[in-house]
């Protein structure tokens, strides 16, 4: 699996190539900053594209921009972009298109190497990758405005905010230690208390919950 990398600190660079490498991704590309970026993109047609989103020179958004553009010429490009903090613009950014492969995660998260992998592997299968903190803030945010939200129980909160981070039902089963069948009753009723069209589709779900939940984020 071809991977371009882009990291303007050097020893984090280093460091992502070699995780990833150990892990048999092979590394088209790594750079450290938004041309170089670009270039590598529309040259090399990685199978994901890992990305900080500030890069030089301007050192705003500059990597998130590029991936965004990318994606623009090439749909449904995978993109897992690294941030310092929980941004939910870029995360809202990020998820507008509609169409899978995405992901969002702290830099902390890199330091976790399965953690890490896992993301990246989830995001090129055409899945969706986001960072904990940034489902559980915009969680946060609308179960102070949205009514839905405060009609789900304790326990569908809890299927909800792992299901926002991509994870199948049974994978959300095995981390709650129940039944596959409970699951999918859960994540039923929090699909009908939400107004969302039912799916088997984990990612078109993970997509559609975290649009309705950003949606009243702003």
């Amino acid at each position: 699996m071809r991977v371009v990398l882009a990291e303007d600190l050097f020893l984090l660079r280093d460091g992502l190539v070699r995780m990833l490498e150990a892990y048999d991704f092979e590394i088209a590309a790594a750079v450290e900053n938004g041309p170089e970026l670009t270039r590598a993109l529309a040259e090399l047609a990685p199978d994901v594209a890992v990305v900080d989103v500030r890069l030089p020179p301007s050192h705003t958004d500059e990597g998130l921009q590029c991936a965004l553009q990318a994606r623009r010429e090439r749909p449904g490009l995978p993109v897992l972009v690294l941030s310092q903090h929980v941004e939910q613009l870029y995360a809202r950014e990020l998820l507008a298109d509609g169409t899978g492969g995405v992901g969002y995660l702290l830099k902390d998260r890199v330091f976790d190497a399965e953690q890490f992998i896992d993301a990246v592997r989830r995001v090129a299968a055409g899945g969706t990758a986001m960072d904990p903190q940034v489902i559980q803030q915009l969680l946060a945010r609308r179960s102070h405005t949205a009514q839905p939200l405060g009609r789900l129980t304790p326990r569908e909160l809890e299927v909800l905010e792992l299901m926002a981070q991509g994870r199948s039902n049974a994978a959300i089963a095995a981390q709650l230690v129940v039944t596959e069948r409970a699951i999918a009753k859960h994540t039923s009723n929090i699909f009908t208390k939400l107004g969302l069209e039912v799916s088997d589709d984990d990612n078109r779900r993970v997509l559609a919950v975290l649009a309705y939940l950003d949606h009243g984020s702003h």
